[in-house]
């Protein structure tokens, strides 16, 4: 009798060993997927001309290269126009500021995308980026980049003089929405910056009691604030209130925009907003007056287009 309860013990212990593998299986797929599907430019619904065209690649091939560094977020990632050294176009800068838990290599796509319009896009894989200490050593490198000669451990540095350090803009999700706020106001390299883009930005009040501290009242730079009318976002991460209240706060002085997307959530915000992100960048950045009339006139496309609501803007 003693032996069959062992054994009986034993298939359990197996099953649930089994059990347990095929959970920590699942895991790993799970992390290794990507954020953003590749194709997303050929998906996401649009509704106006400007969002569609910015919304699909530009015309530059894109290439990439990266440079493991001994901080947390474990190296520098940085997609840019493939013909960079053949150029002689400085091209803008764009850093991007990851979600929670959510790294750079997770959704390359936007990335490439927006690099293939003309910019030098760097990114990291940190995973808790709400103070901006990625984005601070990313402007560090940028600058290493465009001064030396040598940097890293590469053959040759092909963004040497190419880089417009006039022309920088963050791009940030979710607590990176709290990451580029800081970085735009409360690091050593914040005047740098010239434009912010922050999709689903963790609210105030969330980002207090998880003591995300930033003050979005001291940005001076041009900001486009968008998040979703999903679940996640209007019941707990950016509400419209909570969205509003970031938007009100920032001096009026300072060019800014605020929308809600009403046909997705908050995951989606990584990129459903892409068309007008890069339409942003590229008026702040490359001065594309073309760009500049989804938002600025009182015709602007965004104001028509069925795909948002919640629309607030200081020009």
């Amino acid at each position: 009798m003693k032996g069959k309860k062992m054994s009986a013990l034993k298939i359990v212990l197996i099953v649930v060993l089994c059990f347990l593998v095929l959970i920590a299986a699942a895991l790993v797929w799970l992390s290794s997927q990507p954020a953003v599907p590749d194709n997303y430019t050929q998906k996401v619904n649009t509704g106006g001309e400007i969002e569609s065209r910015y919304l699909q690649n530009g015309a530059y091939e894109v290439s990439y290269k990266e440079a493991t560094v001994m901080q947390s977020f474990g190296k520098y990632e940085i997609w840019y126009p493939k013909d960079i050294e053949s150029s002689d176009t400085r091209y803008p800068v764009v850093v991007i500021s990851n979600g929670t838990g959510v790294k750079a290599s997770k959704y390359p796509a936007v990335m490439e995308h927006l690099a293939s319009w003309g910019f030098v896009v760097m990114a990291t894989e940190e995973e808790y980026s709400w103070n901006a200490f990625g984005t601070e050593m990313c402007l560090r490198f940028a600058i290493k980049m465009n001064e030396q000669e040598q940097v890293h451990d590469w053959e040759s540095n092909p963004f040497l003089d190419k880089l417009d350090m006039e022309h920088i803009g963050v791009f940030g999700h979710s607590q990176g929405g709290v990451g580029v706020i800081n970085a735009a106001t409360n690091i050593e390299h914040a005047s740098m910056i010239k434009a912010v883009f922050a999709a689903s930005p963790t609210q105030p009040e969330l980002a207090s009691a998880l003591e995300w501290d930033y003050d979005a009242g001291k940005l001076t730079v041009p900001t486009f604030l968008m998040a979703a009318t999903g679940k996640t976002d209007s019941e707990t991460i950016c509400p419209l209130a909570g969205l509003q209240k970031i938007y009100d706060s920032i001096p009026e002085s300072t060019p800014k925009v605020m929308c809600r997307r009403n046909d997705g959530d908050h995951g989606n915000m990584l990129y459903y907003g892409d068309g007008y992100m890069t339409a942003w960048f590229m008026y702040w950045l490359h001065g594309d007056t073309d760009a500049g009339a989804a938002f600025f006139h009182e015709n602007a496309e965004i104001l028509s287009n069925a795909n948002w609501q919640d629309i607030n803007m200081e020009s």
